[in-house]
């Protein structure tokens, strides 16, 4: 059977969907016919993230809310059968500056997402976590046995959030699976991220300011995450798992930082700047997916490589350049 098949007509919601994973998510299922109700941060000017400029837009129901207000989840959860939890704060350096909005948005927010689902009786709840609540490897490649470390006060808010969602499904057999991408990249991403920090500062020229260069990460472009998310939704026993979704190859930030400028046809000098360095004791030092669980069980694994990824995503860039502010620092 088709993607096309299985989601023709089926009422999903994704929370988050303005952002940058969020609205790659919603478009794909438009695309595969499904009915998406979209849910984007409320705000006075009206704005949907990145569902603005998507071509999709008008094939989604989009409705303004915020996750840490139970009524707006409860009315966006009505009536779907899939709802994929997306929304998060999830920057780490304004983590160290604002944890109690994580603590609000991350683990309330993630909590009222499950109590409506429950209510609703929803067929299955996709909750997004991340690498990050593993922290600095203690063993390589990480599997989901993995001890989570939290080591800033974004991944302590994930870790409650992940474990809140366990024990909705331990508690009320709700039908919840966790997805946990590694360090995903492609077209939207914000500054806050290292790859489009990288890019945007080698396509205006000049030094390429970073924090600490020496981590490794396991990076995946965005369509494997997605493939990933579709993966999980319809694949059968799979509920109260935690699934990796990774690439299963690591690189230090400089070695990026290198390929990079190569893909992009420039020269670019990295330069340490000390006010990107997160706290020494906070930093993950290494980071490298075992996925294989999501490939026995899912029979996924990922379908677009390292450096096809960044060519694409260099691209879109040099496209797209108007919506970044390479000078600046983004918490």
């Amino acid at each position: 059977m088709s993607l096309t098949e299985i989601w023709t007509g089926r009422s999903v919601l994704v929370t988050g969907a303005g952002g940058f994973i969020g609205s790659h998510l919603a478009e794909r299922l438009a695309r595969e016919g499904a009915h998406v109700r979209a849910m984007v941060h409320y705000n006075a000017l009206g704005r949907r993230g990145w569902l603005d400029r998507s071509p999709h837009h008008r094939e989604m129901e989009i409705v303004a809310g915020d996750v840490c207000d139970r009524d707006s989840v409860r009315n966006a959860v009505k009536g779907v059968d899939t709802v994929f939890h997306l929304a998060a704060l999830i920057g780490i350096p304004y983590s160290y500056q604002a944890p109690v909005s994580y603590v609000r948005t991350n683990i309330e927010g993630t909590m009222h997402v499950m109590q409506a689902c429950l209510e609703e009786r929803v067929r299955r709840v996709i909750l997004t976590s991340t690498s990050e609540v593993y922290g600095t490897a203690r063993y390589i490649p990480i599997d989901e046995q993995h001890p989570l470390q939290g080591q800033s006060p974004y991944s302590a808010s994930k870790i409650a959030a992940d474990q809140m969602a366990l024990a909705f499904h331990c508690s009320f057999d709700l039908p919840v699976v966790i997805v946990r991408p590694f360090n995903t990249f492609g077209p939207r991403q914000s500054l806050r991220a290292v790859i489009p920090t990288i890019i945007t500062q080698c396509l205006k020229g000049g030094k390429v300011k970073l924090g600490n260069v020496t981590p490794t990460r396991d990076m995946n472009y965005v369509d494997n995450i997605i493939d990933g998310y579709l993966s999980v939704a319809t694949a059968a026993r799979v509920e109260g798992h935690v699934i990796n979704l990774g690439s299963g190859r690591e690189i230090g930030i400089g070695d990026l930082a290198k390929m990079i400028a190569n893909i992009a046809g420039r020269e670019n000098a990295i330069e340490t700047e000390p006010e990107r360095i997160r706290p020494p004791r906070s930093e993950v030092e290494r980071l490298l997916a075992d996925s294989s669980k999501a490939q026995e069980l899912l029979g996924w694994t990922p379908r677009v490589s390292l450096e096809s990824g960044l060519k694409q995503t260099v691209q879109w860039m040099r496209e797209h350049a108007d919506h970044y502010r390479p000078d600046e620092y983004a918490v």
